[in-house]
């Protein structure tokens, strides 16, 4: 057993196989077959910490998709740049010219684009940008984004009317806990009863899951631990969604 001084990661490396990425795939493999006359933008929400952002990189790796995490910040010319960056095109000097680079470089290729962080294209009001180059490309475009993003795309008829699916990512389940274990702590096996707790107490947060798995790691490093459960874990916290209540000094 690794001693807590000495650790090192113990993933077993890749990205863990979790629900998500199974519906993500399968809602951009859909698209990618859709019929010709159906609309090809689809949206993937979630709260998060739902392990959307993993998913989304687990599925552009696979179907070689153009991928932008869009900033808080970024402008028109911004996120054109940063698309035009990601096709390997130098930009030209207007946003009208480098709207026409990235329309035509999808509709020739078809590469799907999976735009994260889809909350801000709502906020920098740039979802209309993205309808540009939809209608121009026909190419498929996924937008990732936080639970309310389908109800603040309703603001925009033209872009709401051309979404053709909906999806929501899952909360994380045992099923996934039990991945999660095997993936970032191998040398330990976690009893169901503590696992149980924590993906109970996660709320279906992936992050805060394997947050509470290093912390486990940790903990069964420095007691040179094999396997732990509730028994051997005790009165030791866990890391939860609900927040500490403030001090009194």
């Amino acid at each position: 057993m690794t001693s807590k001084k000495e650790k090192v990661n113990p993933s077993t490396g890749g990205i863990a196989p979790l629900r998500n990425i199974t519906i993500l795939n399968e809602l951009l493999l859909h698209t990618i077959n859709r019929a010709a006359h159906l609309p090809g933008i689809v949206t993937f929400s979630g709260p998060s910490g739902f392990g959307k952002s993993t998913a989304v990189a687990s599925v552009a790796a696979k179907y070689g998709a153009t991928y932008v995490e869009v900033r808080s910040v970024w402008t028109k010319k911004a996120f054109l740049e940063a698309v035009l960056l990601q096709l390997g095109i130098q930009p030209a000097k207007t946003i009208s010219a480098m709207t026409d680079q990235v329309s035509e470089e999808l509709a020739l290729s078809q590469r799907p684009l999976l735009i994260d962080e889809a909350d801000n294209l709502v906020d920098r009001n740039l979802v209309e940008l993205v309808r540009d180059i939809y209608e121009q490309s026909k190419a498929p475009i996924v937008l990732i984004g936080e639970e309310a993003l389908p109800q603040k795309l309703r603001r925009w008829e033209r872009f709401h009317g051309r979404v053709l699916r909906w999806a929501q990512a899952v909360p994380a389940n045992m099923e996934d806990g039990r991945i999660l274990a095997k993936h970032f702590v191998p040398a330990i096996t976690i009893k169901d009863d503590l696992l149980e707790q924590i993906v109970n107490d996660a709320h279906g947060s992936v992050r805060r899951i394997v947050t509470n798995l290093d912390r486990i790691y940790d903990e069964a490093a420095g007691h040179e631990w094999a396997e732990v459960g509730l028994k051997e874990w005790g009165k030791r916290p866990l890391h939860s969604a609900t927040p500490p209540q403030a001090r009194r000094f």
